[in-house]
């Protein structure tokens, strides 16, 4: 269930998650990019035109950061959405199996000093997804489960991939 991540032969850094979500790939889709379902488990809104090369916008709920703005680089229904996500590349695959359907979501990063800032905090989007598609309220704040998780990232990813901490507002 813990993300992986690797270093890419052009230099950036790669954090790989994959889960088998007991949902038909279809439900998964609309939970990836409907708003009203992104708003249960993903980190922003995502304004914009789901088609490629559309510009979007994300904003935090609440104002907890700034919003930034990205693009949509790849959409192919119901398997495929992949953005630019501020200075991340953010791509989320479907793919049906007899349990339902994979997930693996892939964040590229510039940085490698993000990396188990980031993980933790995809770790916890994904965890919530689950629970969202499996009908379960999430009984603990996302931000005391990132803490929990961000301490075996740092184990995991080394204390290079922990230089930068948690965006302004997430302290």
């Amino acid at each position: 269930m813990y993300g992986t991540l690797e270093h890419l032969d052009d230099g950036r850094w790669q954090l790989r998650f994959t889960r088998t979500l007991r949902h038909p790939r279809e439900r998964v889709w609309r939970a990836i990019t409907k708003p009203e379902h992104l708003a249960h488990w993903f980190p922003t809104t995502i304004e914009g035109e789901r088609a490629v090369g559309a510009p979007l916008h994300f904003s935090f709920p609440g104002g907890q950061a700034p919003p930034f703005d990205g693009e949509m680089i790849a959409y192919e229904p119901p398997s495929l959405m992949e953005l630019r996500w501020g200075t991340d590349t953010v791509r989320l695959e479907l793919r049906v199996t007899s349990e339902g359907t994979e997930l693996t979501l892939l964040d590229t990063l510039d940085e490698r000093g993000k990396a188990a800032r980031d993980g933790a905090g995809w770790h916890t989007c994904v965890d919530r997804l689950e629970a969202a598609l499996d009908g379960r309220e999430e009984a603990r704040e996302a931000m005391e489960t990132w803490r929990e998780v961000h301490a075996r990232y740092v184990e995991s990813f080394g204390r290079e991939a922990a230089t930068i901490g948690p965006p302004e507002g997430f302290e």
